[in-house]
């Protein structure tokens, strides 16, 4: 006779077995703790330390204390460049004038060398020739306007000495007086100025005289009405 054996009987159903972690979860937990556990060994065997907040704050200060000095410094450059730029375009406004002016007095040159060319000659000649003479009167003083002129070679400054004789009106009467001598450098042609008179006397005429030195050799001579 087969023997039975007893069966348990459950209302429910099957019995449910105790819950367990998958295999390839368990390790891929492991491989995720095991990648941090190497970051974290990495970042202190290896890398630089951490900084700390207040070191982090510094080295953000520093930071924008470096992009001030930047800004500053592109600033300087900035207004360097334009007041050289300014100081180049001056310089080369004054060059333009300064050729300019050399071309004016070029031109001033030639002009004043034509019409003394154009002057007629002293016609006493000498070592220097009073080529033209202007006097005029003012009050108490001669004025006179003198061009004169040398022979070529002649270009060195030379002192000299302008002697006036002038007659004129004194008190209804005729007198002719010899003035104080005016030293010069006959250097340029022309020579500008005036020599004083006595009060009351009415000059009518002048003699110009170019002497070396106060009574001395006489260089050159013109006679001239005074107007």
């Amino acid at each position: 006779m087969q023997n039975f054996k007893p069966v348990a009987f459950n209302p429910y159903g099957r019995k449910r077995s105790a819950w367990r972690l998958p295999g390839w979860l368990v390790l891929l937990l492991a491989g995720a703790l095991a990648g941090a556990a190497g970051v974290i060994i990495v970042q202190d065997r290896v890398l630089p330390p951490r900084l700390s907040a207040a070191e982090g704050a510094a080295l953000r200060d520093r930071a924008v204390q470096a992009e001030q000095e930047r800004d500053r410094a592109r600033s300087d450059l900035t207004a360097t460049t334009q007041r050289l730029e300014t100081v180049i375009a001056e310089r080369k406004s004054v060059a333009d004038e300064l050729a300019a002016d050399r071309e004016r007095t070029k031109n001033a040159r030639a002009d004043r060398e034509f019409l003394i060319a154009s002057l007629p000659p002293d016609p006493r000649g000498g070592a220097v020739e009073v080529r033209a003479v202007r006097f005029s009167k003012q009050r108490g003083a001669l004025a006179y306007e003198l061009l004169l002129t040398r022979p070529k070679g002649g270009d060195a400054p030379l002192p000299a000495v302008l002697q006036f004789v002038v007659m004129g009106l004194a008190g209804g009467a005729e007198r002719h007086l010899t003035l104080d001598p005016v030293k010069v450098t006959l250097a340029s042609q022309i020579l500008r100025g005036s020599v004083p008179l006595p009060e009351a006397f009415n000059p009518k005429q002048a003699t110009i005289q170019v002497l070396d030195k106060p009574g001395g050799k006489l260089l050159g001579m013109r006679v001239i009405n005074v107007s």
